[in-house]
C-alpha cells in the first residue's frame, strides 16, 4: 500500500518576470518498507519537494496524499494533527531547542505528542545506535555539527512516524556516521515498515536505498 503520494504536483513563486516554477508536474509514491533517495544540485527544487511531500508547504495545485488522505486539503489545524503523529522530519539547520538539554528535547516532544512515542529502552537503544547516549546532558551549543545531525534524526525518530522525512541528514557526518545512518535508516525501512524518503548530494547514501530518484529543474525521474 502507497503511503504516500504525490499527483501532478506544481509549486510556483512570484509572477511576471518573477515568476519560478520550483516544481514541475510531479509523480511520486512512496511505499511502507522502502528507502527512497531523491539526489539533485542545488536549487533543483529537492527541499521544497520534501516540504510539500511533508505537508510544510502546499502545492499551487496537484494533491498530496498520504493514507487516502489529500493533505493539501486538509485544515490547517488537521495539517498540524497529520505532521505531528504520522510524519517525522529530519531539517538541514537542525530546529533543537537551544535552552533544552538532548535529554529534553524529548520530553518536550512527549509534552506534544503524549502518545505513540517510543519506550525508555528504545530511545536508550537508538541513541547508542547513533552514537549519542553519553550526550544527554548536553545543551545544543555544546554539540558539534555531526551531533546535533544525529540528534535531530534521534528526536525525529522518536515519536515512532510512518513517514520519515530528511534533508541532507548526513551532510554533517564522516563516512563511518554514514554508514551508520545508512544502514539505521534501512533498517526503519526493511524492518519496522517506515517509509523514509532522503533528500541528499550524498552519495554515500546509495547503497541502503531501495529507489534513487533524480531532480533536476523541478522534474522528477527515477533512476
Amino acid at each position: 500500500m502507497t503511503s504516500l503520494s504525490l499527483q501532478n504536483v506544481n509549486k510556483e513563486f512570484g509572477s511576471g518576470t518573477n515568476h519560478v516554477q520550483v516544481l514541475n508536474n510531479i509523480n511520486f509514491t512512496a511505499n511502507p518498507g522502502e528507502l527512497s533517495l531523491i539526489i539533485g544540485p542545488s536549487g533543483s527544487g529537492k527541499s521544497t519537494f520534501l516540504t510539500i511531500a511533508g505537508g510544510l508547504q502546499t502545492p499551487t495545485s496537484g494533491e498530496v496524499i498520504i493514507d487516502d488522505q489529500a493533505i493539501n486539503q486538509q485544515s490547517t489545524k488537521q495539517r498540524e494533527q497529520t505532521r505531528l503523529t504520522k510524519i517525522g522530519f529530519v531539517l538541514q539547520a537542525y530546529n533543537l531547542v537551544p535552552y533544552l538539554t538532548v535529554k529534553e528535547q524529548f520530553t518536550l516532544v512527549d509534552r506534544v505528542n503524549k502518545n505513540g512515542n517510543l519506550s525508555s529502552s528504545e530511545l536508550d537503544k537508538l541513541l547508542v545506535s547513533l552514537g549519542i547516549d553519553n550526550l544527554i546532558n548536553k545543551y545544543p551549543n555544546e554539540l558539534s555539527g555531526g551531533q546535533s545531525q544525529r540528534v535531530a534524526i534521534a528526536r525525529a525518530l522518536y515519536p515512532d512516524p510512518e513517514i520519515l522525512l530528511a534533508d541532507e541528514p548526513t551532510a554533517a557526518l564522516d563516512s563511518a556516521r554514514v554508514i551508520e545512518v545508512g544502514k539505521l535508516l534501512q533498517t526503519l525501512a526493511h524492518q519496522n515498515g517506515k517509509t523514509i524518503i532522503v533528500v541528499t548530494h550524498d552519495q554515500r547514501l546509495e547503497q541502503f536505498a531501495d529507489n534513487i530518484y533524480q531532480i533536476m529543474d523541478g522534474t522528477i525521474n527515477k533512476q
